[in-house]
């Protein structure tokens, strides 16, 4: 039996039956020193399937296996029982962020409107002992900004010795996985260097706030809930350069659905609280979200922002057009006949391999691709878009899209905030600090060149 998403012709999984290979990791119930279940004990029942990892056992390693098997509510738990015993030399400061694509789910799942669904999330987390709620929007803002000024970069450097397009975006962490262990080079130099929102806001969270309020960041315990579970294997390979040596970003990753079990299970009487803010004198902001219909919407902003700095044409309103399938999409910029800009977004792993076969096959027509693991995007994330059987809630789905739509475009340009941090945080735009902290570099095992024979 296959995984749903493998894309190998033979599995490798031989030595697993059937059930072993969709057995679930139960979150057993946290126990104290003394033997007694902790007060949060019920709360931490959730479940992971296996064969929810869009990733095959050939990108996860055995120790990678037993880490991502601790990315779960468990780990949650035990630090809020730590945080309730009397010794504070082991306390920490709990930081929650949520990713934008959650709130939809949320607001779905209780019946509220957005705003008042992410004050509900915030006020159940910080009953159970959350100090700080955050939405992720702003960490998204700094992957978009240095993704448009990076295809800007690449576009003035391609050449036929030195071919620095396509651009494949990197935010995608099923995809980046795939592409690393799998594919290998000549695919990993064109993915995009600029960190994820999720990296993005574990510097910000471990870096900017932690100096802000004079925490060490080892005293930071930092949760991201997210709508997929590759969330947590990009966890574990996050880095964070200014914090002490081991330590992560992000030391937790729990789905949409996790939360929203825990909420069903708790039983505890929720007051509504105001979303966070990074600037602690700064009251609650708005919920906005980027020009996406189901992602953080690098290929909208990108491709404005190529426009205008490239061609000096100033693009409203983006007309896509379907290719192979509505998750295979194409978008061009054309002057007098001539095709400027070609874009394309491709969503879920069978349109990732129909790009690779076109990269294969030989002139790759794209200048930029938006690459999603899941099909239709973040929304359909594994872990809040499925029904109890395994398959995606299209009902669900619907309503979600249709909440996310209604939420305000704010392009990242115009944030106020993010001007200022990268003044304040990063000391300027184009500085050494700013392409460390908002940088990454991938992985890139050599592979057979006729693997792929690829002609760029």
């Amino acid at each position: 039996m296959k995984c749903e998403h493998c894309t190998r012709k033979e599995c490798s999984k031989k030595t697993k039956t059937d059930d072993e290979e969709n057995v679930s990791i139960d979150v057993p119930s946290l126990v104290q020193e003394n033997g007694e279940k902790g007060e949060f004990h019920k709360l931490a029942d959730a479940k992971i399937l296996l064969s929810d990892c869009l990733a095959c056992d050939s990108c996860v390693t055995a120790e990678e296996g037993t880490q991502l098997s601790q990315q779960n509510a468990k780990d949650f738990f035990r630090v809020l029982n730590l945080n309730k015993k009397c010794d504070t030399s082991k306390h920490k400061v709990l930081v929650v962020s949520v990713c934008p694509q959650s709130l939809p789910y949320f607001a779905a799942k209780l019946n509220l409107s957005v705003t008042d669904a992410s004050r509900r999330l915030c006020g159940f987390l910080k009953s159970l002992g959350v100090h700080y709620v955050f939405d992720m929007t702003i960490a998204a803002d700094f992957s978009i900004l240095e993704s448009q000024k990076e295809f800007v970069r690449r576009y003035h450097q391609h050449s036929d010795e030195q071919r620095a397009l396509p651009m494949l975006t990197s935010a995608c962490p099923g995809w980046v996985r795939y592409a690393e262990r799998v594919l290998g080079r000549p695919v990993t130099p064109h993915l995009c260097t600029a960190k994820s929102p999720q990296q993005v806001m574990g510097s910000l969270v471990k870096d900017y706030f932690a100096k802000r309020q004079n925490i060490p960041p080892e005293k930071i315990f930092h949760v991201v809930v997210a709508p997929c579970y590759d969330k947590k294997l990009e966890a574990l390979q996050e880095g964070f350069s200014t914090a002490l040596p081991g330590s992560r970003g992000t030391d937790c990753v729990l789905t949409s659905g996790e939360i929203a079990q825990m909420m069903e299970q708790s039983g505890l009487s929720v007051k509504d609280a105001a979303v966070d803010t990074l600037f602690g004198d700064v009251k609650e902001v708005a919920v906005r979200r980027h020009d996406g219909a189901g992602s953080d919407g690098h290929l909208a902003h990108v491709f404005r922002h190529a426009a205008k700095e490239l061609f000096n044409e100033h693009v409203e309103e983006i007309t896509y057009c379907a290719l192979r399938n509505k998750d295979f999409q194409e978008v061009t910029l054309e002057k007098n006949g001539e095709v400027l800009l070609r874009f394309a977004a491709a969503y879920g792993f069978r349109n990732v391999q129909n790009l690779v076969l076109k990269l294969r096959k030989g002139k790759f027509p794209y200048h930029f691709v938006e690459v999603l693991a899941c099909p239709g995007g973040c929304l359909n994330g594994r872990g809040q878009a499925q029904t109890e059987d395994g398959h995606t809630d299209k009902s669900l789905l619907r309503q979600m899209e249709g909440i996310y739509a209604d939420i305000p475009v704010q392009p990242p340009e115009s944030s106020a905030h993010v001007q200022e941090l990268y003044q304040e945080w990063l000391e300027g735009t184009d500085s050494l600090r700013a392409r460390e902290a908002l940088h990454t570099a991938f992985q890139s095992p050599e592979r057979c060149a006729t693997s792929l024979d690829m002609k760029w």
